[in-house]
């Protein structure tokens, strides 16, 4: 059984039509003005964020942390996966 995360907000969901059905209370457009969005690389044992390469031992805690080096600016954005 393969299990499913939102890039978001790291939440993980059975099914892609459960995750892509639900809104995102971290989805980049605002709170709730959005569904959760595939995260489409592999389970790993650690993710690491591709802006500044700090790596967590899940998505959800790696989305949950303002990012240094966000593209918007020190700290105006949450980490990032990288696939």
């Amino acid at each position: 059984m393969s299990n499913y995360y939102c890039e978001c907000c790291g939440q993980k969901f059975s099914t892609v039509q459960s995750l892509t059905a639900n809104p995102c209370p971290k989805h980049p457009a605002g709170y709730g003005k959005g569904k959760h969005i595939l995260y489409q690389g592999t389970e790993k044992a650690n993710y690491t964020c591709k802006f500044c390469g700090q790596q967590f031992a899940s998505i959800r805690l790696l989305t949950n942390v303002p990012c240094p080096r966000h593209p918007n600016g020190f700290a105006k954005g949450s980490h990032s996966p990288a696939l």
